[in-house]
């Protein structure tokens, strides 16, 4: 068992707890680096897969996950991401700066969007979010001269320093493209929350009133939030439509928008390693069914399978462990660590709210 003395407040928001995490974190990436050459290209594009997922997770985990703020429509910032990456590199803009320009922009719009929206709470700014996605798929056909319209788009070529990204001739470098943009996003994300205003995120997501109190500027906080937030879903957005190569107004759905709640709700909410563990369900739920299936002998395909197995995962994780795959794992490991001396009722659910919260 390991024993952490924090000796300043530096000590708390530090980068890696201590070297033993620095290293185990270092070897992560080293195996994540060496992995072209340990996997075939099929596992190897569904491990993109996973990278482009997780980007999109952590953009929706830093909104829910850190500020408290339920959202149903982010697939409107993952196709507005897409498209404008896409429309800035036809218009001559090298990939290399359509891609964070589709991003900034993403970010300034859901920014806007949020001014009137988050003046809404709970379910019913779930309800507005999700009225935008919906609303997001007929803007795209109505606006056919830029998005194609049901025809769709092709995803141009992509060139990063005269290299060229292709997902079918080059899927290795398609790779560390998405584990590149990830390193950077999650990177951000990290030290966001090591910042004054990441701080700030959770005190409004634990209660609006005290962190008012506490000099707090909420709506200020929840716009920057949710631009930010936007912002990181459409760069996931963009990664999605330029691997699938071709994209319409089908392919950025308010099914989406569900699944990515799904996701990080499965993977953990509020940790940024249940963005990454929700991605490898989710990525791979699809691959494990077909297997299961073929296994059993069935030809035919059964229609609404993979919502319904996902679905089921869902309600089994809210009612029996609602803190995800990660928080099972940070209990069986501190369990692990204070074994023999662990104690069954220390994971009890806490059933009382801040009367705070009662007031809001």
């Amino acid at each position: 068992m390991r024993i952490h003395f924090k000796t300043s407040y530096d000590h708390d928001i530090r980068l890696f707890q201590d070297g033993w995490q620095a290293f185990l974190y270092a070897a992560l990436l080293a195996l994540m680096i060496a992995l072209p050459w340990l996997i075939d290209d099929f596992f190897l594009g569904e491990a993109t897969n996973v990278l482009i997922w997780s980007t999109c997770g952590l953009g929706l985990m830093l909104l829910t996950g850190q500020t408290g703020q339920a959202s149903l429509g982010h697939s409107a910032f993952m196709a507005m991401g897409c498209y404008a990456c896409v429309l800035l590199m036809e218009a001559g803009l090298p990939f290399i700066l359509a891609f964070p320009l589709g991003g900034i922009i993403t970010g300034l719009i859901g920014a806007l969007i949020a001014i009137p929206a988050l003046k809404l709470h709970g379910v019913y700014l779930a309800i507005a979010t999700l009225a935008l996605a919906i609303l997001t798929d007929d803007l795209i056909v109505m606006l056919e001269p830029w998005t194609g319209g049901v025809a769709g788009k092709f995803a141009p070529p992509i060139y990063v320093f005269g290299i060229e990204i292709n997902r079918w001739s080059n899927p290795t470098a398609w790779y560390y493209m998405a584990l590149v943009v990830v390193l950077v996003v999650t990177l951000f994300y990290r030290n966001l929350l090591r910042a004054p205003m990441g701080r700030a995120f959770a005190a409004v997501r634990d209660s609006e009133i005290s962190a008012q109190a506490m000099g707090v500027n909420i709506a200020r906080t929840k716009t920057i939030a949710f631009g930010i937030s936007a912002g990181i879903t459409g760069l996931g957005g963009a990664l999605m439509g330029l691997f699938a190569e071709v994209f319409n107004n089908e392919t950025f759905t308010f099914i989406l928008s569900i699944q990515l709640l799904m996701m990080i709700v499965v993977g953990g909410l509020g940790f940024i390693h249940g963005a990454f563990l929700g991605a490898i369900v989710i990525a791979f739920l699809p691959q494990v069914l077909s297997i299961a299936t073929d296994s059993l002998g069935s030809t035919v395909a059964i229609p609404g399978l993979e919502t319904g197995v996902f679905g089921l995962i869902m309600i089994l994780f809210i009612l029996f462990e609602p803190m995800g795959l990660y928080g099972r794992w940070l209990k069986i490991r501190t369990f692990l660590e204070l074994f023999p001396f662990a104690r069954k009722d220390m994971f009890r659910r806490q059933k009382s709210y801040l009367k705070t919260e009662r007031l809001r």
